[in-house]
């Protein structure tokens, strides 16, 4: 299992190689960037755990680029470690008052800089701003965002839920379920960043649960997106077998075998338009409305199974 991943920004060919075979030899995913705008580009297809950020960069520079992280709405909670030839204390200063989390100076020590890595993250995991597995705001990040959206108009929330779930990790394995889970994270961020905005919020409110706020204009149609998309592509991790059947088959507890759904998504969206005093109104409505959807789903797939079966009782015209 991956400790995390690690985005590193440096134009210099060596030091980018060497701190990709090295930390992906210590178990990490590494994705490399080579420029200021390459980099932005690569959070908002998969956001990293940790930035790995060179000052001096051939489109702009690293404080630039940190300011820039530190106040896009899905990038602010990413830790940073400025990495530079610059050791003066104005350079060290003006990096941390940018929102750096830490500052070392080439030449570096490989092993200190695994330290100071695995630390970050860790910190950054336990004060619950991430999930470990997605990579996205979770908790303490997803209470702020929704305390701010109090105070904002002309938004839409939505509550997202992979149903049968379980289901599919109780037979794949925890390692095939959290591939689950940084697929629907990387799959939300990519229709979000077609249909959205930078500002739009993502968080993975744990375990099956994400959430997502944006604006009220793309609320429907990133719903619709969502929802399309991953009830078709989810099938890619099931076996041929299950995909054929239509479900995994398990043990219903009394030496039976029940045919359990394939994976899809419930999503429960509310507006602005309905008026809430707290963020645990919200949280409830959304619940609530994801509740129904799902419900109607349900009943949709009932009636399809009622007609499939007068379809077959019809006599064959002769």
């Amino acid at each position: 299992m991956s400790k995390g991943r690690i985005l590193v920004v440096d134009d210099e060919p060596d030091i980018a190689n060497m701190l990709k075979i090295y930390f992906t030899g210590q178990g990490y995913d590494i994705a490399v960037a080579t420029r200021g705008d390459a980099a932005l580009k690569q959070t908002q297809q998969q956001l990293p755990q940790l930035i790995i950020l060179d000052i001096n960069l051939p489109d702009t520079d690293g404080y630039t680029l940190c300011k820039t992280l530190r106040t896009n709405t899905r990038t602010k909670h990413i830790p940073v470690i400025f990495l530079t030839q610059k050791d003066e204390r104005t350079d060290r200063i003006a990096g941390l008052e940018l929102g750096a989390d830490d500052y070392i100076t080439k030449p570096f020590d490989m092993e200190e800089l695994h330290l100071r890595i695995a630390n970050a993250i860790r910190a950054s995991e336990r004060m619950g701003l991430t999930d470990p597995r997605s990579g996205l705001p979770s908790g303490r990040l997803i209470e702020d965002a929704l305390r701010e959206l109090l105070r904002k108009e002309k938004w839409a929330y939505m509550d997202m839920r992979i149903l049968f779930f379980e289901a599919f990790k109780d037979k794949y394995g925890f390692v095939a379920g959290d591939e689950v889970l940084r697929f629907s994270a990387m799959l939300i961020s990519e229709i979000v960043d077609d249909k959205g905005s930078p500002e739009d919020f993502i968080g993975h409110a744990g375990g099956d649960n994400f959430v997502l706020i944006t604006t009220l204009e793309h609320g429907e149609e990133i719903k619709t997106a969502i929802e399309k998309r991953f009830n078709e592509e989810v099938q890619s991790h099931y076996s041929y077998v299950d995909r054929e059947q239509g479900g995994t088959k398990i043990d219903d507890g009394m030496g039976n075998e029940k045919l359990v759904p394939l994976m899809r998504i419930a999503v429960g969206m509310i507006t602005s338009e309905r008026k809430f005093s707290d963020i645990r109104e919200i949280t409830e409505a959304a619940a609530e409305a994801r509740r129904k959807a799902q419900q109607a789903k349900k009943e949709e797939k009932t009636e399809e199974k009622k007609d499939e079966k007068q379809e077959e009782k019809k006599p064959e015209s002769k």
